[in-house]
């Protein structure tokens, strides 16, 4: 099952423009108590080792935790509803105060 800050592949299909695309590696953000349910659809958001200095990016490096293999930017302002079967194993777990900073950043995007 998936868990809030699991670090995971994703298959985001052909970009279109500046989109975040392809397959790479994504943080899930939906609520626990919404993962617990086994929904078909989840919240993602990209990461990329490509960092532009944006307000909306999340630097997260690689741990023993997390899983990942190079320094890398949480996209927020990329925020995505994927289907589960997009989704590979997760590599790993971003961890709370990381998760925090993701969705406060999201929150801050969408004026909530």
């Amino acid at each position: 099952m998936l868990t809030s800050g699991d670090v995971v592949y994703a298959d985001l299909g052909e970009p279109i423009g500046r989109e975040a695309g392809f397959r790479r590696p994504v943080v899930v953000v939906t609520a626990q108590v919404v993962l617990a349910q086994g929904p078909n659809v989840v919240h993602v958001v990209p990461l990329t080792s490509t960092r532009r200095g944006f307000r909306s990016e999340i630097d997260i490096d690689p741990d023993e935790t997390n899983g990942l293999d190079s320094s890398s930017a949480a996209q927020c302002q990329h925020l995505r509803a994927v289907a589960t079967e997009r989704l590979g194993d997760p590599l790993g777990h971003v961890g709370p105060a990381t998760l925090v900073q993701i969705r406060e950043t999201i929150a801050d995007l969408l004026d909530v």
